[in-house]
This record gives C-alpha cells, structure tokens and sequence, in this order.
C-alpha cells in the first residue's frame, strides 16, 4: 500500500468510538463483564455485533446510542482465541496496565493495591461503553445491551460507571474539555487545527501506513488485527477542592486565582488556549470551535504566553519541540475521550464534600507504548523535554506533595511550590477494540 496514495479507510468495518465525536451534551455508561463460558461468551459477542456501530457516521438525529466493545488479554483468552494470534499482540497490552503500573507512575495512593475491584485483576474480560444524547435514548439502549448478557449464565457484570458530559463540556476541575483531536486521514472528518495536517490512519487503526511509511505491527490473523484499535481505559478522581484551595492560598484576588488554574491547564476554563488569550479570559474565543484549537507554540518557545510546563502544552507540544528535531510529536498523538463521573462540587465551595468525581479517560491508538505510555511517561510525568527534570505535569503528574511548576513572566518566573496530588487513579485496564468482522470471527470460532 503507498503511503503516497490516498487512504480509504474500510468504515462499515471500523467501530465508530475511535473515530467519530460523539454527542454533546450526552449521558453514559462504562460496563465490564467476566467471561466463565466460552460458548455464552461467543454468543454475547454475537448479540453485541448487532449493536455496535461502524465508523460511518449517523446523520439520524434520532440516533439513539453509540456503543463500542472492548476485550482484554485475558477475554480474548476466555474466548478460546488461539495462542498464536494471543501471541501477536503487543507486550503492553498482554501485560496489562496493573503489571504495568510502576513504569506509569500509579504508585502511593494510586497504585493496583487501591484500585476499585476488579482492576488489578483478571476478572475484566469486556468492556461496553453506551454514550446517548439523553437519560431516556440511553435506558433503551443499555436494555438492549442487557438483555444481550443477562440471559446467559456465562457472563457475569462485575463493574459499572454512570457518566455524563455537562452543556458546557467541562471536567470536573471546571475546564472545557475534548478540544485538541486530531483529524485522521481516509476519516472524513476535517481538521480542527488548519496549521496541522491529519494524521496518518495507520496511527488509530490497525491495517493502514501510520506516520513511519510502515505497517504497525497487527494481531493474527488480519480478520482479527485489521480495522482494530488498542483502547486505554483509566479511572481518574478528582481532588476538586484541593485544587481549588491550592489557587486561593496563592492568589491575591479571584482574577489571579483563575490565572494561576489557566497557566496549569493551558487553557482558561471555557475554552480559550493562552496561546490566543495569554492574560484575559476570552469566552466567545473558547466557544468557538474553529478559531479555539487553530494555534501552534512555536512562536512562544519559552513559555510566556503558555507555561512549556502546562497540562496541554505537556499533552501535545505542537511544534514547540521542532527546534532540536529529537521528537516527532506526530508520532505520540492519539484519539482521547474524556468523561465525567459523580456528582459536581458546587462552585466556590473549598472543601471536600466526600463524593466520588472524576474523569473516565480512554485513549484509542494502535501503539500503546508510543502513544500513551510515552506520552504519560515522557512528558506528563518528567520534565526532562522542557529543562525541567525535577517538575512534573501540574494537574495530572505524580505528586507527593512536593511537586513545583514554573510560570515564566518578566522580569521574574514566578514558581509554584508543593503541589499536591490532585489526581488520583482509580483503575484502569488496556484492551482491544476489533472490527466488526474480527468479531464475527471470535463469535464463530470452532
């Protein structure tokens, strides 16, 4: 296949979580199932093909859901799936994030030994995510997707997460989120940065060149690898209010407060990145999805405009590291879905009410270790790439309380010291979404 060619991307066999936003606002539910029967297990991945949809977009307003199913190592094994195409997968995703966890930085209260049950363990074999515009379209729909295993004593629901995304499109730190996708080639979906062209296919799905020429390594045989995607699923709490009297203690006035959050982040809270609107909140900027995201860093290499250290900057540097040519960040983009649990903490409110909120993240590649992993480990939680070794990312890095972050500014850099955690992992689990024809594959296996 050259990689000079136009892509045509195989849509009608591509499940559509990886490639196609979903509805906003919307209401949800993350579903994880064990697998003790091979032949109910078959059967439910036979029920759940009718119910999972293809990467062509719906122009039904009337849509009622989109679901995506994933499996683990370990249900691909529970499926009977042979050992030498288990074999074909790669290192990460068989090992699983648990065994995986030190290298990610999951350590002290975020680490497996705290997890919600069952993370850590084997007994997470699928994963079904149900996303609706509304409450009503999504009890129909998450009926269909029970009824598809309620009936089959080999299958048993061992977790489930409630989910929403608020009108606003705000996490639970208050901040606009899902703004920085890219745009994969053969997807029909366009760009929403014009300054960056769409990534290569091969990227996101399994079976197509990515940004190397090559062909990613695949799971055997192709009816299994092509048209699939690896999925990173993790469970993030939320400290809310120690953030937020992190900010009031160091800020003189609320102005400042929301300065200081803006410079962690990158962004101010509705939307605006401060590589447009480095001083004031700008909230007709933020809302606008075709001038929000059309910004490089290349013009502010060191960071006064946006912090090098910022959570976004951290994230997807952009052109910010073209200058030594040692890291193609092309290479580590990914697709990204945030998702909110629990209930919101009201605002101004500075102490903890005892709820569970936080962020449901998955990411969709088809390289866990150079996309995710790197991204976690190389900029989210070391500082080396931006000459800051000893700083980690603002928001989301490991923290002992002894974490700083660096805002520069004339005529003296202003640094934050002793950040706390306010990020915590609940659990998480890699997985692998396959085509609709790899299911009916694992569905008809003999």
């Amino acid at each position: 296949m050259s990689t000079a060619a136009p892509v045509t991307l195989e849509l009608d066999d591509i499940q559509s979580g990886a490639l196609h936003e979903r509805p906003s606002p919307y209401v949800g539910a993350y579903l994880m199932l064990r697998i003790d029967d091979r032949a109910d297990g078959r059967e439910l991945v036979r029920r759940l093909l009718r119910l999972v949809d293809s990467g062509v977009p719906s122009h039904d307003p009337d849509h009622d859901a989109w679901i995506t199913v994933a499996f683990t190592y370990q249900g691909l094994q529970a499926l009977g799936v042979p050992q030498a195409s288990l074999d074909s997968f790669s290192p990460e995703f068989k090992e699983g994030m648990a065994a995986r966890a030190a290298q990610l930085g999951d350590l002290g209260e975020s680490s497996p030994e705290h997890w919600e049950r069952p993370f850590g363990t084997n007994e997470i074999h699928v994963a079904i995510a149900v996303l609706s515009p509304d409450i009503a379209r999504l009890d129909a729909v998450a009926d269909k997707a029970r009824r598809a295993h309620q009936e089959l004593d080999g299958i048993t629901v061992v977790w489930r997460q409630d989910c929403y995304q608020l009108p606003t499109g705000r996490t639970s730190f208050g901040f606009k989120d899902g703004i920085s996708q890219p745009s994969i080639e053969g997807s029909g979906r366009p760009a929403s940065n014009p300054h960056e062209r769409p990534l290569k296919a091969g990227e996101i799905v399994l079976g197509y060149p990515d940004e190397t020429g090559e062909l990613p390594p695949m799971p055997t045989p192709d009816v299994l690898g092509r048209n699939g995607t690896y999925v990173v699923f993790r469970k993030l709490h939320t400290k809310v209010a120690d953030y937020r009297q992190y900010l009031r203690a160091r800020a003189v006035n609320r102005h400042e407060e929301a300065l200081l959050g803006a410079k962690m982040v990158g962004r101010w809270q509705g939307g605006a990145p401060l590589a447009l609107s480095p001083d004031v909140d700008d909230e007709a900027l933020g809302s606008d999805p075709r001038r929000h995201n059309d910004f490089l860093y290349g013009d502010d290499p060191r960071g006064f405009k946006c912090p090098v250290g910022s959570h976004a900057r951290r994230a997807n540097p952009r052109d910010g590291l073209d200058g030594d040519g040692s890291v193609d960040v092309r290479l580590h983009r990914m697709i990204r879905r945030g998702t909110s649990y629990g209930p919101e903490l009201p605002d101004g409110v500075l102490e903890d009410d005892g709820e569970e909120r936080g962020i449901i993240f998955v990411f969709a590649g088809a390289h866990i270790k150079r996309q995710f992993e790197f991204v976690k480990t190389q900029w989210l939680n070391d500082g080396i790439f931006i000459g800051a070794p000893n700083e980690a990312d603002p928001l989301v890095g490991p923290s002992e309380g002894t974490g700083s972050f660096t805002i520069p500014q004339r005529p003296i850099r202003r640094r934050l010291q002793d950040l706390p955690p306010f990020v915590i992992t609940r659990g998480g689990e890699y997985g692998f979404a396959p085509s609709l024809s790899a299911m009916r594959w694992l569905a008809d296996l003999p």
